[in-house]
């Protein structure tokens, strides 16, 4: 059964192409898909030119395979099995026959950056993310259509509740249940759209697009009458260099004003013929970048330049660049084959895309492709062109540069890598080192001048197109015009205050949520370089992430929103179980999300670490207007504060029972209506945007982490707030070529208490462990690193004062034959200290002994710039001219003189401690000590005679009397018998004085005991003196 299309679809595609503005349709049910060969149909006959390419876009499979013979095949097998109606199926089979259409995967859609589609058809909505909307999107040129396919809906809303793909990134183990907040808002801002319908399979209008019913056919402006300023300004440029060759010919093909411009700026640096110059181009989607960069290569071969070399992602992204190539040599009455020919790749990858022009009019002339990659094959190169720069990794991109005049252009949004990498860090250093040039005029020879070009007025379609603007502010791509001035004073950053934001309002599409919902978007681009359309569904849908605002006071008697000082938005990890975490250790795999846990357990082997709970700030953005004001530090306190229960009672938090009304789902609503019926609009009741912390319970903590970029700012700025580096990634970012570096600080609350006296409290030993590996790592994965950066990380002591001897670290295991220092090494450091020997002599020790230092067995103290220079020389084995570069203030002697200081004061702590050790091994007297006497010698004296006293008074008492004990001692021993033989002969001749006296014998006694000694003593004498001869006596 056949039935007439709805005028107002015929209407809507026909306004498009007479405004050259794009068109969208949605299709919802699940026959959709038979609704595309009417739609392409409409857009054909509306269209003067040729049929419209169509890009196909699917996740996975198609309902025919886009090979033909394959699809010739599937046809035959449903028409025996019949399932195929000739009536119904065979137009679309002719729509696939008879059209161009570009098949892709999701997955590969970065290969068609740089093309132009009529029709791009998106079907499997659920595997669609914003990158994808955007980078697909914005490949239909003017007047083209978008086809939105979704099929197995019963309704719109049910949208609301659709798992998308990418939410099983968004899940951790903890927090399951996403929420599709971005679906929610998407859908609303359908209806905000006046150039789309949303109908169902059957092409009946949904009241969705109320809208479409009073639309109307435009009419087209014919004549000078339709010609806008901008382009009868382009008109008179054009005629103004008409006969300038070759900048007239080439500016002829151009289509704004804003093109014209750029090529003329290009054409200039090209005519200089100085080759040191960089010219950058940036702009939107469909500014006709492409188109600028391919007209001003065909005005270098036409400038007489030889060897051009132009770089991409892929060759596919070079379509447009080398179409255009070929339309500035016709232009410049180059002929194909005459003049030029084209080389086509034979690389299956490349699809045939051309990666070679070879020219012969006025000499041999070449531009090539060449990877990015090959940057090192840059050597004859004159010109040097890099379209889709943002989309190649920033340390290749500074890589490609060199002495030779370079073009860029970069995308600034419309899909993943959105070119503020290159905005914020590349253009920035090439726009100080222009500066530099033109401020030295010594170095102004060798300078670089910096130009940078900006396009604003879209090519690919007309300006004021009404998908652009839909796009851009569903997806914020254009948030940087939604800064605002901060009007006021500043306050201080004591006065303002951290505030939640309830993502169920931010996303609701209301007015006020919108306007907030920018402003938070555009810090994030305005302060960060990695920033994609992906980035606003992982804050929607996301179920572990929080958002926070700083605000100054707010004066709640004006109805105005606050000024927004600073956004945090933290993600919730941890609380994994043990299970889970034994499985990752054995198969060594990491489920997604919770990255600061996995990455723990990971580094140091644990299974305890990711039980606990924490929080990682995932970004933390400052208005731009306030840079370095406090506002960052102030948030990031009160953020801890809050999550170690400082800010609020927890107990009246709990007593206040506040009654919520469980709002009706709106699946539930919806499925009492039929589609037609359906009337999608905001939701009501929703709770207020912003919650003062001191009204929301916090969740318990056991630590905050953050990952960032290793920079020395950002370093600094985590150190200030008492954070600890566990993890540094070896390998740099491919993206900013940065090392990745992850931080942590332990909260403390009621449930931890930081114990231990170390800088980490519980998080001290892996924070130990980590400085280690660090150092042993500084000469391998990190020896480019720059030198005072390592010295922030490693923080060794390097101020040690006065120190008690129990203090000082013992040096055993450094001295010795077998230890780390031999004596020949104390020998060769004593040399180089005494200034006897170069500096040559003791590189071998110095790692030694900067390996010592950082583990702080040399207590020695050094000032900031020794530290830097030991540690550059030896942890990260550098030689004196890496030293130069690192340490520009300095020059090599001073270098060296730092470098002799170092070594001198490491000699002499050695010198010393060795002694000391030498020293305390040596056998020592023992010590007299001459302590005077308790009493004088007078009082001695006296004491000794007051005893003497006292005996002889004894004695005294004793009346006179002799005791026979003490006469005992004047006995005659062995005499008795001759006493009484004296007696017995002697009684009659007894004296009056009664004494009787006894002849003794004890001389003779005496002298035979003398002469027995005498004569064994002149035994011994003839014994020792026997071999003496005898003198004969004389006669």
């Amino acid at each position: 059964m056949r039935k007439k299309v709805d005028e107002r679809i015929r209407t809507l595609i026909e306004n498009g192409v007479k405004s050259r503005h794009r068109s969208m349709c949605v299709i919802v049910g699940d026959k959709s898909r038979d609704q595309i060969v009417n739609l392409y149909h409409i857009l054909a006959k509306s269209v003067v030119k040729s049929r419209p390419k169509v890009l196909w876009c699917y996740k996975k499979e198609l309902f025919l395979s886009s090979h033909k013979k394959k699809r010739m095949k599937q046809l035959k097998k449903m028409m025996q099995r019949g399932l195929l109606d000739p009536e119904k199926d065979d137009p679309f089979s002719l729509f696939v026959t008879s059209t161009e259409i570009r098949y892709c995967y999701y997955s590969e859609t970065e290969n068609i950056l740089g093309n132009t589609f009529g029709m791009c058809i998106l079907q499997d909505f659920e595997a669609l993310t914003p990158n994808l909307l955007a980078r697909t999107i914005e490949t239909v040129e003017g007047g083209g259509l978008i086809v939105l396919l979704l099929s197995s809906l019963k309704s719109l809303s049910s949208l609301y509740t659709m798992v998308m793909d990418v939410h099983e990134r968004f899940r951790t183990e903890s927090h399951s249940e996403a929420t599709a907040r971005f679906n929610e808002r998407f859908l609303l801002s359908l209806a905000s759209c006046k150039a789309c319908v949303v109908m169902d399979d059957e092409l009946n209008i949904l009241p969705v697009s109320s809208h479409i019913r009073s639309i109307n056919p435009v009419s087209v402006k014919e004549g000078s009458e339709g010609l806008s300023e901008g382009d009868l300004d382009l008109k008179n440029l054009k005629e103004q260099l008409h006969d300038d060759f070759p900048v007239g010919p080439l500016v002829g093909k151009c289509r704004t004003l804003d093109q014209g411009k750029a090529v003329i700026t290009f054409l200039d640096a090209i005519l200089e013929k100085t080759l040191r110059s960089t010219v950058a181009l940036t702009a939107a989607r469909g500014r006709g970048k492409s188109a600028a960069l391919g007209l001003a290569i065909a005005g270098a071969i036409a400038a007489g330049y030889s060897n051009i070399f132009v770089t991409a992602p892929s060759p596919e992204n070079l379509k447009t660049l080398f179409q255009f190539v070929c339309n500035g040599f016709d232009a410049l009455d180059y002929k194909e084959h005459l003049h030029y020919d084209l080389v086509q790749s034979t690389n299956p990858d490349f699809k045939k895309a051309i990666v070679r022009v070879n020219i012969y009019k006025q000499h041999r002339q070449t531009i090539q492709y060449i990877q990015p990659q090959d940057h090192e094959k840059l050597s004859q190169v004159e010109l040097l062109v890099i379209d889709e720069a943002a989309a190649i990794p920033l340390p290749v991109v500074k890589s490609l540069l060199g002495p030779y005049l370079v073009f860029l252009s970069s995308t600034v949004n419309g899909y993943e890598g959105t070119g503020r990498s290159l905005s914020l860090k590349l253009f920035q250093q090439l726009q100080e080192q222009s500066q530099s040039a033109v401020n030295n005029e010594s170095g102004s020879v060798s300078g670089r001048a910096f130009r940078k070009i900006e396009l604003s007025e879209s090519i690919r379609y007309s300006s004021g197109d009404p998908i652009e603007a839909w796009l851009h502010g569903l997806l914020c791509l254009d948030a940087t015009n939604f800064i605002p001035n901060i009007t006021g004073r500043l306050p201080h950053p004591n006065e303002c205050e951290l505030y939640y934001v309830n993502r169920d309002t931010l996303f609701s599409y209301h007015k006020d949520s919108e306007t907030f919902l920018q402003r938070m978007m555009a810090l994030y681009v305005a302060s960060h370089y990695k920033n994609s359309p992906n980035d606003l569904q992982l804050m929607a849908d996301a179920p572990a992430h929080h958002l926070f605002v700083l605000l100054g006071p707010v004066d709640e008697s004006k109805n105005v929103l606050p000024d927004i000082l600073c956004v945090i938005q933290v993600s919730l990890e941890g609380q994994i179980s043990r299970a889970s975490v034994m499985k990752s250790l054995s198969e060594g795999y990491q489920p997604s999300g919770d990255q600061i846990p996995w990455k723990v357990s990971e580094q140091f082997q644990d299974k305890v670490f990711p039980s606990l709970s924490g929080a990682r700030i995932v970004r933390i953005a400052v208005h731009p207007s306030v840079l370095r004001a406090g506002y960052g530090s102030a948030a990031v306190e009160l953020l801890i504060r809050y999550y170690e229960g400082q800010m609020a009672d927890m107990a009246e938090i709990d007593s206040e029972q506040v009654e919520e009304k469980t709002p009706v789902k709106i699946t539930e609503a919806a499925e009492k209506v039929s589609l037609l019926e359906e009337n999608i609009k905001p939701r009501a009741n929703l709770p207020p945007l912003l919650m003062r912390l001191d009204e929301r319970r916090s969740e318990k903590l056991h630590y905050i982490s953050v990952s960032f970029g290793l920079t020395q700012q950002l370093h600094n700025f985590w150190s200030k707030h008492k954070f600890v580096p566990f993890y540094i990634g070896q390998i740099p970012s491919a993206i900013t070529g940065e090392h990745t570096c992850m931080v942590l600080r332990p909260l403390n609350n009621d449930e931890v208490e930081l114990t231990g006296s170390g800088k980490a409290g519980f998080f001290d030993p892996f924070y130990q462990d980590f400085r280690r590996r660090f150092t042993r790592l500084l000469g391998s994965s990190f020896r480019t690193l720059n030198s005072a950066l390592a010295l922030s990380i490693l923080d060794p002591k390097i101020n040690f004062g006065e120190q008690a001897p129990s203090e000082e670290p013992s040096i055993s295991g450094i001295l010795g034959m077998k230890a780390m220092l031999t004596p020949y090494d104390m020998e060769r450091l004593d040399a180089y200290a005494n200034n006897l020997a170069d500096y040559h002599l003791i590189l071998d020790l110095v790692p030694i002994l900067a390996r010592l230092y950082s583990e702080e067995r040399i207590p020695v103290s050094l000032s900031y710039s020794q530290a830097a220079v030991l540690l550059c020389m030896g942890l990260q084995h550098q030689d004196i001219s890496y030293l130069q570069g690192q340490l520009k203030q300095l020059g090599k002697q001073q270098i060296l003189s730092l470098f002799n200081k170092v070594i001198k004061k490491i000699h002499k702590y050695l010198h010393n401690a060795a002694a000391k050790e030498i020293e305390s091994t040596l056998p020592r007297l023992k010590e007299v000590v001459m302590t005077p006497h308790s009493k004088s010698l007078d009082e001695d004296i006296d004491e000794a005679a007051r005893e003497v006293i006292e005996k002889m008074k004894g004695e005294s008492e004793l009346g006179g009397m002799l005791k026979p004990e003490l006469l005992q001692q004047y006995a005659i021993v062995d005499r008795e018998a001759d006493f009484e033989d004296a007696l017995l002969k002697g009684e009659r001749k007894i004296s009056s004085s009664g004494l009787l006296s006894v002849k003794s014998n004890r001389k003779n006694v005496d002298k035979k005991s003398k002469l027995k000694e005498k004569e064994k003593g002149e035994n011994r004498g003839v014994s020792a003196h026997s071999s003496r001869p005898h003198k004969k006596s004389k006669a």
